[in-house]
Parts: C-alpha cells; structure tokens; sequence
C-alpha cells in the first residue's frame, strides 16, 4: 500500500493527568468499554508512543490538543485559569520533546473571557502555540448553566483571535444534563456516537447566525467529524430560514453555507467514510478540509490506511493531508509531492 508521507494531523488529544473518576464517569455516561478506556488513557499520556504511531503511518506532524475535562468544565472562574495555564505549560513541554514533529493547541478558560484571551496569547506569543482548541460551551456556577461562545461576553476573546491571526478549533462535549432526556435509555447516543456531533453543529449555528463572521471576518473555526453533519444539512437551514420573520434567527448577514465555505474548516476526525468525504468536499471545496484521526479515541492505524487510498484525486489527497494545514498554520513547506 502506497502511504502518504508527511501528513500533518489535528485533532490529536493529550492527557495531563489520570483521572480515574472521569474515566469512570465517561463509563456510565456513554457506556464505553472499561479496557478501551484504559487503552484509551494509555495512549493519550505515552507521547513516545504517539511519535512511532505517526511513524507507522506518515503523519509528519501532530497538533496536540487539550481533551476534556478542560478548563470549560470547571464552574469556578479563577480554577479554570488556573487548569488551563497549567495545561498548556505542560502540552509545551511535551512538543519540547519532539519539536520536529509535534505542535499544540490551547487551553481556553472562557468562564472570564477577558482573561481566556490573555491565554491565548501568551501560548501563542510565548509557547509557539497555532491557536486554541475549545471543548463546546463553558460551564458557570454549575454543570447545567452555559456560556456559549456567540454571547456578548465572549466577544473580547474573539477579537483577540482576529487580532492574533488563529484559528479555533471548536470540539464537541455533550449537552447539558437538562438537555440529555432525549437519549434516555440509549446512553450510547449521548456523546461522540451522536450527542457530540448534535451539541457542536448546534454551537457552530450559533456562531454563524449571531453575527460573528461578519464582525470578524478574519475568523477561522474549524469543525472535525466531516463537519458534524453541517455540509449534508445547512442547505436545507438556508432554505427554511428565508421563510421566517425577522429576529427569529440572528442577526446574520449571508447565507449560512457561505460561512461554512469562507469561516470553517472541516476535519477528518473520527470519520472514514469515503462517501461522506466527497459530499463534504463538494459541499465546501478542497481548500476547507483537513485530514485528522481523533488519537487516542481513534487509531492512525485504522484512519491512515483508509485515507492514504480512498478513491480522491491525488491532487485533493495532499491538499487535505497536508498543505491546506501548511497554508492555514503558517507552517514551513517540509516536503513537496515525488521529492
């Protein structure tokens, strides 16, 4: 099998500590296997074991992100700092080891947005960060109130964003305990098999419908999971959108698909499904997907082989696997296609 070298991947978490009641927790919420959680766990923490897993499979360079829990599940302010100066110290000591291969995404406390962005910069500024990796809504004063990131008081940060020249990646959690009875009873629907990809498509028309992307029109989100069911659905927000009265759906300027195509970037995280590869390409265009494979969750060794030969054209293949992410990070050219 012929695989593509120099792949550059990015929806890659990191683990900063074991935390068995979290695991636990994850458990009983979505009923994951108890061996595929300590698998899991393994390999989120064993960065020596990343590298050869990249190795194995082509991948030139991994994005680190934070995975949850992260600084949106703390309800308290000042801890949320706290975790996430924490953690962004130690996910640059870890590109330290491998800084030829390895790059990292921060840590956000947007309980004080204010202060989020002053994380931000300083990862960015100080650590050589490529931009922020947020975990959907931010909990305040309980786990059932949201700071979503279209509000008011989120605004500060996202100027901070423009001004730096970043994207953000906005990842998924799942919702609210008060939003959950839908699932009741079928606990597995409740995260990443279809309550993450509910919850994050949800936020990301937030951001589109509040006005965002036409204050800041510099901004780049990017979306994993094919795009969360965004290309195969918005066309259809669009059309029943234009039969609504005025203020019941933000204060927009522009299609919703186009911000899809001009604000958004759409990863391959945790999706190997040639078909819905194409619909997201047709949907958005080459230049707006990126190639991922969600470690530890997933596995570069199932992910890789699908991607490396999937019927695209070899033109789209590195594109996706590698250049749109030079383009949008900045990234130095390594390598070029035959050299």
């Amino acid at each position: 099998m012929q695989i593509m070298q120099n792949k550059i991947a990015l929806e890659e978490h990191y683990e900063m500590f074991v935390d068995t009641t979290v695991m636990n927790l994850l458990a009983e919420s979505e009923g994951f296997d108890p061996d595929y959680l300590a698998d899991v766990t393994r390999r989120a923490q064993d960065i020596d074991m990343r590298v050869e897993e990249m190795d194995r499979n082509g991948i030139g360079t991994m994005i680190l992100s934070p995975s949850p829990p992260g600084p949106e599940m703390v309800t308290d302010a000042g801890r949320s700092v706290d975790l996430a100066r924490r953690m962004n110290d130690h996910a640059a000591n870890l590109v330290a080891k491998y800084p030829a291969r390895l790059r990292a995404f921060a840590a956000v406390p947007l309980q004080d947005p204010e202060k989020g962005a002053d994380e931000l910069e300083r990862a960015v500024r100080d650590l050589g960060f490529v931009g922020a990796l947020i975990n959907g809504f931010s909990n305040i004063g309980d786990e059932d109130t949201a700071l979503y990131l279209d509000e008011p008081q989120v605004e500060p940060f996202w100027a901070r964003v423009e001004q730096l020249g970043v994207p953000v990646y906005l990842h998924p959690r799942p919702p609210l305990p008060s939003m959950r009875r839908a699932y009741q009873g079928y606990q597995g629907l409740n995260g990443s098999a279809w309550g993450f990809n509910v919850e994050t498509a949800t936020h990301a028309l937030r951001l589109m419908l509040s006005g965002l992307f036409d204050r800041h029109p510099g901004i780049n989100v990017i979306i994993g999971h094919m795009g969360e069911m965004l290309p195969f659905q918005l066309p259809r927000v669009d059309h029943r959108l234009r039969h609504l009265r005025p203020g019941t759906h933000g204060n927009h300027q522009k299609l919703l698909t186009e911000y899809l195509r001009t604000n958004f970037y759409i990863t391959t995280a945790g999706v190997f499904q040639t078909s819905t590869l194409l619909n997201a390409l047709q949907e958005v265009g080459t230049d707006r997907v990126l190639f991922s494979v969600d470690t530890p969750w997933e596995s570069a060794d199932e992910t890789c082989p699908w991607f490396d030969t999937c019927p695209i054209s070899e033109n789209d293949r590195w594109k996706i696997g590698r250049t749109n992410a030079e383009q949008l990070f900045g990234f130095k050219h390594v390598k070029s296609h035959g050299e």
